[in-house]
């Protein structure tokens, strides 16, 4: 079943009650990020295994992303927020990890038959680096400098959300797009109408010059129907929460990670994102919140 119908189902369901009402539990404001990515797609999963456990509910928030999101948590509209580890690297209110939950994966998008076939190729072109607020804001301009191309005087940077950037590329009116997202990505039309550029040697590049968050990951041909795969760089998501936020409902948040680990990533990221306790509490210099921690501990020592 595609991501989309499936999400239809389980928000229908959640909608309509046919798992509980739940109302008396408590509520954790989630902010995700835009729809059609993984943020969102993740968070409309958790809340749906949320419901059917019955220990806490959780109410998805669409956002922009990573940006939006710390900014959202730091002022107490949400509870929970997902977040790129290097947008986090940045941030200075105190912030209390969930979990380490999965790889993103950076996708530069150009049209299918143009002449982009690597970073250097995006001087004198119009580039849009992610939704204002979004995590790829940051990682892009990291890549650039990485690459050697000045984001303030090489490219005419924008800021749109991913279908407008999509819709841009397409018609001619952008030249490229960078996405910071799972995959496959169902709004990126790969390879039919978009091309994915290779960004694989910029990984050493952007660890040696940005710190250690940057790994070296490979998309699989078969993420989007293609001939080839695609080296790029990854950058971890942590699942944060405030430091408010009761050590019932983090332990009740962290079980539901553990526990349905196989209901929390889309059929069709299968093999390319994965939840296991190992990952989990990789959530590097960000401390756990800790009723988190007591859950890891007790389930695994």
């Amino acid at each position: 079943m595609r991501r989309r119908k499936f999400l239809a189902l389980t928000v229908f369901g959640v909608a309509s009650g046919a798992v509980g009402c739940g109302s008396d539990l408590e509520l954790v404001r989630l902010a995700s990020g835009e729809v059609g990515g993984f943020y969102h797609a993740f968070a409309e999963l958790l809340a749906a295994v949320a419901q059917e456990a019955g220990t806490v509910r959780i109410e998805p928030v669409t956002t922009t992303g990573s940006q939006d999101n710390l900014g959202m948590l730091a002022n107490g509209q949400v509870d929970a927020a997902l977040a790129l580890a290097d947008s986090v690297q940045s941030e200075r209110a105190p912030l209390v990890a969930l979990g380490r939950v999965y790889e993103n994966y950076l996708q530069l998008a150009v049209r299918s038959e143009g002449p982009i076939q690597q970073v250097t190729d995006l001087r004198g072109t119009r580039v849009n680096l992610g939704a204002a607020g979004s995590g790829a804001a940051v990682t892009g301009e990291r890549l650039l400098w990485a690459a050697g191309v000045n984001p303030v005087s090489d490219v005419d940077i924008s800021h749109r959300p991913l279908r407008d950037a999509v819709a841009g590329v397409e018609s001619g009116e952008l030249d490229a797009l960078l996405w910071a997202g799972g995959v496959p990505t169902d709004a990126l039309d790969v390879p039919q109408r978009l091309r994915l550029v290779e960004l694989g040697e910029l990984a050493a590049p952007m660890r040696e010059r940005f710190g250690h968050l940057y790994d070296l990951v490979e998309i699989p041909a078969d993420a989007y129907d293609s001939s080839r795969s695609v080296r790029t760089v990854g950058v971890a998501n942590l699942l944060l929460a405030a430091p408010t936020m009761s050590d019932a409902a983090a332990g009740a948040i962290v079980d539901l990670l553990v526990s349905r680990a196989d209901r929390l990533v889309p059929a069709e990221a299968a093999g390319t994102q994965f939840l296991d306790t190992r990952s989990l509490i990789g959530t590097d210099a960000v401390p756990l919140h800790p009723g988190a921690a007591a859950v890891y501990r007790r389930r695994h020592g």
